[in-house]
Formats: C-alpha cells, sequence, structure tokens
C-alpha cells in the first residue's frame, strides 16, 4: 500500500512538474539558443546573461537525464522480479524525464 501511494504521489509531481516543460521549448534546445546567443552578443553584460540562462536550462536538463536513468533502473529491477505494473510506472517515469530533458 505505501509503495503504491508513494507511486501515485510520484506520478502527480512529475506530471505537474513537466507541464511548463512542454509548454514551451525543451530545455536541451533553450540552453543551445542561449549558449548561441551568448556566443553572437557583442558586449560582456549581454554574454554573461545568456550564458546564466543557457546554464540553468543545461543544469535542468541534466536533471532529468538523471531523474530518467533512475526511473529506468527502477523499470528494469522491478521488471526482473516480476512487478508488471510497478515497472511500467517506472519506465512511463522515464518516458516523462528524458522528453523534458530534450
Amino acid at each position: 500500500m505505501n509503495m503504491k501511494l508513494t507511486s501515485f504521489l510520484t506520478g502527480i509531481a512529475l506530471s505537474l512538474g513537466s507541464a511548463g516543460v512542454y509548454a514551451g521549448e525543451s530545455h536541451m534546445k533553450e540552453a543551445l539558443k542561449h549558449a548561441e546567443a551568448a556566443a553572437k552578443a557583442s558586449d560582456a553584460k549581454t554574454v554573461a546573461k545568456h550564458a546564466e540562462q543557457a546554464k540553468t536550462h543545461a543544469m535542468t536538463a541534466d536533471e532529468h537525464l538523471d531523474a530518467g536513468v533512475k526511473s529506468l533502473e527502477s523499470a528494469m529491477e522491478h521488471g526482473k522480479m516480476g512487478h508488471d505494473d510497478m515497472a511500467k510506472k517506472a519506465a512511463e517515469e522515464a518516458v516523462t524525464h528524458l522528453k523534458a530533458a530534450q
């Protein structure tokens, strides 16, 4: 019961947390866009501003990648133990994180 509740709450948190990601461009696209703007900027202040924004998006993408890998590991573990529902849920969480990281 406790594991089901934890999975349920995690799913809700992922859904709410990733909603903002899909409203705009992906974190990697945003990171690249700002890094390119920093490289093309003509003054140091603008370079720093865009570099900071690029770093923020890149770090967020990295966090989602890490979470996606953990979810995939969980899916593998549950799959090997024959826990159908939990393996599928972990795989779904991995998809959510990997999409958010793009």
